[in-house]
């Protein structure tokens, strides 16, 4: 029974060290082993798969006394199946998709409101909402704009700058 505890408790450890290092091991092959640990030979696929196996032999050994065979073939069947339970899970959660960051180009044609007034010759600041969330970005405009007079961005300069023109009414 020793032997499937050992084999329990080392699934448990190859488990964290495999939370604490991912990716360690495919990094230091150099891409030989690419695509290898993605699939049933993953760091936590063989974790899940070794603890299951020496618990499952252990409980089988210590609870039936069915005998070390059939304890093995309970520990294999466990194993099996909570190896491909992690390997299906992962594949889940990889091809789980968010939804579209915004970028720079969306930032065109929303309306906002200037922070700190623009001059003709340089930048000054505007407030707009970007996928709901408040931004605050440099802006330029061909004419000088107040502060508080509500302005309809024209064009993104870059990441933090944009073009803005005031809303005529």
């Amino acid at each position: 029974m020793a032997w499937f505890l050992g084999l329990g408790v080392g699934g448990i450890v190859v488990l964290v060290l495999s939370l604490i290092f991912d990716g360690v091991l495919e990094g230091l092959s150099g891409g030989v082993l690419d695509g290898l640990f993605d699939g049933l030979l993953s760091l936590p696929v063989i974790a899940g798969f070794l603890s299951m196996f020496g618990c499952g032999g252990a409980i089988a050994l210590g609870g039936t006394g069915l005998g070390a065979g059939a304890a093995v073939a309970i520990g294999l069947a466990t194993g099996g199946v909570a190896g491909w339970s992690t390997w299906r899970f992962s594949r889940v959660l990889m091809r789980e998709r968010t939804a579209a960051v915004p970028r720079r180009e969306d930032l065109v044609g929303t309306a906002g409101s200037v922070v700190t007034a623009i001059p003709a010759d340089g930048f000054g600041e505007v407030l707009v909402r970007l996928a709901g969330h408040p931004v605050k970005l440099a802006a330029r405009s061909a004419v000088p704009v107040d502060r508080g007079t509500e302005i309809w961005v024209e064009a993104s300069l870059s990441s933090t700058s944009v073009a803005v023109r005031p809303v005529e009414r």
